[in-house]
């Protein structure tokens, strides 16, 4: 068992050097394609939100009231509201919803 634990740590540090490095060697020159770029550009974006979302989801007790609060911060958000508004929209959805569900 003990050895399958240095494999695994082996194949992953191999895995995390080439994602860092081939693309460091491959890729010499500026990026022309449009369609990379902005492929490229949003990558982070989407990683993030791929972490973030359902961490709100499953953050709460009922994740009814996750998703409400997700749902309330989207909208308070695109009407303007500042971070901290939007965090005690979130956090009052989260309360009011979950008193009465739970």
């Amino acid at each position: 068992m003990r050895g399958n634990n240095y494999i695994y740590i082996a194949v992953m540090a191999v895995v995390s050097l080439l994602i860092r490095v081939l693309p460091l060697t491959l890729i010499r020159k500026q990026i022309k394609n449009k369609f990379l770029k902005s492929f490229l550009y949003y990558v982070p974006y989407v990683t993030l939100a791929v972490m973030t979302v359902p961490a709100i989801i499953h953050a709460t007790q009922s994740p009814i009231a996750g998703a409400a609060a997700l749902a309330v911060g989207l909208l308070v958000a695109w009407f303007g509201f500042d971070l901290f508004k939007t965090a005690v929209c979130c956090c009052l959805t989260v309360l009011i919803l979950e008193f009465f569900l739970v």
